[in-house]
């Protein structure tokens, strides 16, 4: 992948003699690095509504077409994510642009949010967005929206589903368990997170959120798997909260599914590992499949045979 090197990241990774609010600070208030432009930029004018077709945004943020149906998945398209104060957010900055703004965006049908961490409930993201749009959203994370005005805002919790019907046809979303948190602040530690599930036409979009490794066997029962959108990054030292590259790559085993589109790598400095790591390990893992690998860099595009 000779073409990576264009975004000069191996400069960017976090000294480990630095401590993690060291790091935040420096993030929210030290000499900024430019923000590399994503290496490449979809056209989703020019989708076809009787295929499926996925781009990768950046971070957790991957714009779908799901024959005819728009769905944005944790939708964070700012330079910074965090704590927004008047004039400042407080919170990591972006090292590749995200490869659309809001609003280069398509009308959006549904919105998925997997939790209400900072860097997939981007609230000034949400609020850029076609107030028409339905969001599923996690349980007991609706009250953060209640100044958005979407049109439908539903929670799910694990193993809960909900067919929604939009303008082009029907979809159905189930929710299903990960292994992660989904506090925002310190004190809201009551708030969901999930995983979802799409289907349509007898097709199936698994979206990951955030997971460590955990069993995703019991997914088999609704069917093979087209598409598994999964997180690769910030593992070091965050091991129990978010999968490695071959964790995924069993997860995504074990749900049956054909293609993974990896996300939460090359986006934010959240972890120790090396920026290139992730998507090295997980082209490793495939190295006797690596058609199976959907994208892998920022702003490519993926079409499900």
């Amino acid at each position: 992948m000779p073409h990576l090197t264009r975004n000069n990241s191996q400069k960017r990774n976090i000294p480990r003699n630095r401590s993690w609010f060291a790091h935040l600070w420096q993030e929210s208030f030290g000499e900024p690095d430019p923000i590399a432009p994503a290496s490449a930029r979809p056209n989703p004018a020019q989708w076809s509504d009787s295929r499926i077709t996925a781009a990768w945004l950046g971070h957790a943020t991957v714009l779908i077409n799901f024959f005819g149906i728009h769905v944005l998945t944790d939708p964070a398209l700012f330079p910074r994510i965090g704590l927004r104060l008047p004039g400042l957010t407080l919170g990591p900055k972006r090292l590749t642009a995200p490869a659309l703004t809001a609003e280069e965006l398509p009308r959006i049908d549904l919105v998925l949010l997997s939790h209400a961490h900072f860097d997939h409930f981007d609230i000034p993201t949400l609020a850029r967005l076609n107030r028409s749009a339905m969001v599923i959203t996690a349980s007991r994370t609706a009250d953060l929206l209640r100044w958005q005005r979407f049109r439908q805002v539903r929670e799910l919790s694990w193993n809960e589903t909900k067919q929604l019907i939009t303008h082009a046809g029907g979809i159905k979303v189930t929710a299903f368990r990960v292994r992660h948190w989904g506090a925002r602040m310190r004190r809201d530690a009551y708030r969901g997170y999930n995983g979802y599930l799409l289907e349509r036409e007898d097709r199936r979009i698994l979206f990951g959120g955030d997971t460590a490794l955990i069993s995703f066997a019991e997914l088999q029962a609704h069917g093979p798997i087209d598409l598994a959108i999964l997180p690769i990054g910030a593992y070091d030292p965050w091991i129990h909260s978010h999968c490695t590259p071959e964790q995924a790559v069993c997860m995504a085993d074990e749900a049956r599914a054909h293609f993974i589109l990896p996300i939460h790598h090359q986006t934010f400095r959240l972890s120790f590992e090396g920026f290139f790591e992730p998507i090295e390990r997980l082209q490793t893992a495939l190295k006797s499949a690596p058609e199976r690998i959907a994208v892998r860099e920022i702003g490519e595009t993926f079409v499900l045979p």
